[in-house]
């Protein structure tokens, strides 16, 4: 599994340890890790809105198979993640909300408060939250004696999800052409989707219009 670490330019100072964090779990199961930033030596401001466009533009292009992310009080990233092709998005705050979203919901994004309640020993809770995330098969259903049930429900949602959304070239030729130049400032993204995206007709959109 090819896991991002990207959360929005207003918790710059957490980039560090929500990647290291990641990396600490990572490492245990054999997945790679891909840090985004957004790190305090970066000079252009990112939103949590142009931050989830990038997570979906990584996900959609098949360039990451999971995103670790983030913002102030978590909710905002949740939201505009949830609004954007090939993404569905947990907001968990705990080890028990990790754990049951990778075991009953089965998505491919996560998104943590990192402002809000982030007090002390918030790097405890946040090293906890994703050991519990990764730990284990995603989708097996939780608690066991209604696994099957749980993992059809999640199938449906996934189901839903792709009905009620467009396909992602679709969503990202609409998008504003200034909003989109923005979004291409962040160059490592960019660069990566373009060496390791699957998804031509997303690498070609990207290509002409960075």
């Amino acid at each position: 599994m090819k896991i991002g670490v990207i959360q929005a330019t207003s918790q710059t100072e957490k980039n560090e340890l929500l990647y290291h964090c990641t990396l600490n779990t990572a490492e245990k199961h054999g997945y790679e890790v891909i840090n985004f930033g957004c790190c305090q030596d970066e000079s252009c401001y990112f939103s949590y809105i142009e931050i989830a466009v990038m997570i979906s533009m990584l996900l959609s292009s098949r360039s990451v198979d999971f995103i670790v992310t983030g913002c102030s009080s978590g909710q905002g990233m949740m939201l505009a993640c949830n609004s954007l092709p090939d993404v569905i998005c947990g907001y968990v705050e705990n080890p028990q909300d990790a754990f049951l979203f990778g075991r009953i919901n089965n998505g491919n994004a996560v998104s943590i408060p990192l402002g809000l309640n982030f007090g002390w020993a918030g790097e405890i809770n946040l090293q906890c939250t994703l050991d519990k995330l990764f730990e284990g098969e995603f989708g097996i259903g939780y608690p066991p004696e209604d696994a099957d049930r749980k993992k059809q429900d999640a199938l449906l949602l996934k189901e839903m999800n792709a009905l009620t959304k467009r396909i992602a070239i679709d969503v990202f030729e609409q998008l504003d052409k200034v909003f989109c130049k923005k979004v291409f400032q962040k160059s490592n993204v960019v660069e990566y989707i373009l060496t390791h995206g699957k998804e031509k007709e997303i690498l070609d959109f990207i290509q002409s219009n960075r």
